[in-house]
């Protein structure tokens, strides 16, 4: 069931069209992604979704509620992580969690947050004190705390570093693990690789391409790559052997050293002919395509210019 339906959105500023017709829906239970590089419309998209401000044409449901003129009804079901988050240096931990659960008419226990989210040694911690990923994930605590059915979480992780965001993670997928939906704004690759069920690609305001991250990359025409080493080299001729398979477009042999390119299921075809012929190999590896391959063929340009 689909818990967010977006309909021909559009928003301009001035004469910027920041979204321009864009359409799409979340399904329950699912982490939907929204991926694109800084300026492509990403925030004032959720904030539209979220009822934080005010689009000029289409329409938005979550949970069947409209946002804007049902806002206080839909309060009360979202938690909401925004892009630029702040909370006043001396707030203790305990006191901004208590302070947020008195938003909302049936708030989920703080305390059992505390627990849950890793925080209840640093429940007397003052919030200018607390580590980046602390910190992460006492927003994280704050946007659940409302007991939501949806939660939007506005890149997450910018600004954490690697070890800090594999851990910021594991948190996004316990909280879809505990049936929450959640709506992921993102440009990083590999994030919404990891996490997502599915992700548009948002680009200069309209969604380009809508599907899984699997969908998108096996959507990319491109080429690939197997790489290995031959073990023993005498008496193989690996362009001879591998030239002729379906889809392999170039074979390449400098000593034990072979690369072979080519597009579609080719590197299966690769793997069994060597093993049909007992050639032995090492060192096999397999290049495949990435999203930021999809993004780029997509898009004519790399997600970070």
């Amino acid at each position: 069931m689909a818990v967010i339906d977006v309909t021909d959105l559009s928003k301009r500023y001035d004469d910027h069209l920041v979204l321009d017709r864009v359409s799409f829906s979340v399904e329950e239970g699912e982490v939907f992604g929204v991926l694109g590089p800084n300026g492509a419309g990403k925030t004032t998209l959720v904030e539209c979704v979220e009822g934080l401000r005010r689009p000029d044409a289409g329409t938005v449901r979550v949970l069947g509620l409209d946002p804007l003129r049902q806002s206080p009804e839909l309060r009360e079901r979202v938690g909401v992580q925004l892009q630029e988050t702040k909370l006043p240096e001396n707030i203790r931990v305990w006191e901004a969690l208590d302070l947020y659960a008195s938003f909302y008419a049936r708030p989920r226990d703080w305390r059992r947050l505390l627990e849950e989210w890793g925080l209840a040694d640093k429940r007397d911690a003052r919030f200018g004190k607390l580590s980046g990923g602390q910190q992460q994930r006492l927003f994280i605590a704050l946007a659940l705390v409302g007991d939501p059915r949806v939660a939007f979480l506005d890149e997450l992780t910018t600004g954490l570093d690697p070890q800090a965001r594999r851990a910021t993670w594991e948190l996004v997928r316990r909280i879809r693990a505990s049936g929450v939906t959640v709506v992921l704004v993102s440009h990083f690759m590999d994030e919404v690789e990891e996490l997502c069920d599915r992700v548009a690609i948002l680009d200069r305001g309209r969604v380009v391409a809508l599907d899984s991250p699997a969908g998108l990359i096996e959507g990319v025409d491109a080429e690939h790559q197997v790489r290995f080493r031959l073990t023993d080299r005498e008496g193989t001729d690996p362009v001879g052997l591998l030239g002729g398979l379906p889809g392999v477009s170039g074979v390449t042999a400098t000593g034990d050293e072979v690369l072979v390119t080519g597009r579609g299921d080719f590197a299966n075809a690769v793997t069994a002919a060597l093993a049909r012929e007992h050639v032995l190999v090492s060192d096999l590896r397999i290049d495949r395509s990435t999203l930021d391959d999809a993004f780029v063929a997509l898009t004519g340009r790399s997600l970070q210019t």
